[in-house]
């Protein structure tokens, strides 16, 4: 009761559980979804949910490991913040460059998936552009709204999310009014399932990644801890939810077998949404479905870039005057821009290669942190995730696993679905 009481006093006034649900849950939902049917095609329905259960238990106990170590300090705290006075510099070091290598990677993925998603679009009205050029021209456009301000992208996102919601629901409804429950439970292709579940296992880690927001909630919502809880549960519910039903309108629409076909293509944002498109009844909901990708993709490129951004200019000690935000812009742009003009398909790679940095900052780090943190506070009556040492370990191994399943997939080691 007391602790109640005491997160009640840290509280500031007026702010909703819906908004932080709402950040958590916009965060982790965009672009990265596209890759769930196409890595899933393996294990196909039954599997692929198991999974996003499961990642979705581990990922949700990672961010309150990590909010249990956050209530340790002041508000404000940043990751770096926590992992140097917990663990040492070492990990401080690990964290920082996982982190950003995490930030770069992502931001290249949403070119390769900018580029393929403007490609098809633009294919609709009978233009033809390279898959690189159309990747440059995403990047330059998306990159003038980070340039200007953190208030643009504020403002441009939230007009983004809002048609995100709008037509997803629209495209995705139709299509799960649509689907063909023999496709759903009685796939066609090979008989084997099962085994195509561990390579899959890094792209589902990469589509529960919130974790840079926890922070920032504890920044917002001051030591209400039990706000904070129920907002991480609730954003990332949402998450499961839409990921849930996005499987069902691809897998009840596309038959197994033309996932191969997908596949071979690269398996990029505009060849799912090309395939999906052809079994769409009107043309109206293939544009709303193919408006869709084009907000989810340009949205979490700007969330991810804006936190690249911020993260170099204090790295570089670049200042926020016209010159400063320049210098940013550059270092931050210019290194994934030249990955999309080289690689304008390493979409599904680069989503991999994401997961496995995000194994070490999003999954292992926490935990660490957490059991650290009850050394050096042993007294603390404040929150604590339930599960003791067991979790923790769990939790390690869940990122562990994922890891070793991402290097033996890359070795052509773990069966993939081809």
């Amino acid at each position: 009761m007391a602790n109640h009481m005491n997160a009640a006093k840290h509280k500031p006034a007026g702010k909703s559980l819906l908004g932080g649900a709402m950040i958590i849950a916009g965060t982790t939902v965009g672009a990265g979804m596209f890759s769930l049917p196409v890595v899933g095609a393996g294990m196909w329905f039954g599997y692929s949910i198991l999974m996003l259960l499961g990642i979705w238990f581990c990922m949700l106990m990672s961010g309150l490991l990590l909010l249990e170590t956050n209530l340790h300090f002041e508000p404000g705290a940043s990751f770096d913040t926590l992992s140097k006075q917990t663990l040492g510099q070492f990990w401080r070091i690990v964290n920082g460059v996982s982190i950003a290598f995490v930030l770069y990677i992502l931001t290249y993925a949403y070119i390769s998936g900018g580029g393929s998603i403007v490609n098809h679009s633009l294919q609709g009205m009978g233009i033809e552009l390279p898959q690189s050029v159309a990747g440059l021209v995403f990047a330059i456009v998306l990159a003038s709204i980070v340039l200007i301000s953190t208030k643009a992208v504020d403002r441009i996102t939230t007009i983004m999310l809002g048609g995100m919601i709008i037509t997803f629901f629209l495209a995705i409804g139709n299509l799960l009014i649509e689907i063909d429950v023999t496709k759903l439970l009685e796939p066609d292709g090979n008989n084997s399932f099962s085994p195509y579940l561990w390579a899959a296992l890094p792209f589902g880690l990469a589509s529960f990644g919130y974790h840079g927001n926890v922070p920032s909630l504890v920044k917002y919502y001051g030591k209400d801890s039990t706000t904070i809880i129920k907002a991480i549960f609730v954003g990332t519910f949402i998450a499961l939810v839409i990921y849930a039903c996005w499987l069902v309108a691809t897998m009840g629409n596309i038959p197994r077998s033309q996932f191969i076909d997908i596949i071979a293509q690269g398996g990029n944002m505009g060849v799912l949404v090309g395939a999906l498109s052809e079994v769409m009844a009107s043309s109206w909901l293939n544009s709303m479905l193919t408006l869709f990708a084009n907000l989810a993709v340009a949205s979490s490129f700007l969330g991810v870039t804006l936190g690249l951004f911020d993260y170099l200019a204090d790295l570089f000690g670049f200042d926020d005057s016209r010159s400063g935000r320049m210098k940013t812009a550059l270092v931050t742009f210019v290194p994934p821009t030249i990955l999309g003009l080289l690689f304008p398909d390493g979409f599904l790679v680069a989503i991999g290669f994401a997961a496995l940095a995000a194994t070490v900052w999003a999954v292992i780090v926490p935990a660490l942190m957490a059991y650290k943190s009850r050394q050096l506070f042993p007294d603390s009556t404040g929150f604590r995730v339930i599960g003791g040492t067991p979790l923790i370990i769990l939790v390690v191994l869940f990122g562990i696993v994922t890891g070793a399943c991402h290097l033996l997939a890359m070795a052509n080691l773990l069966p993939q679905y081809s």
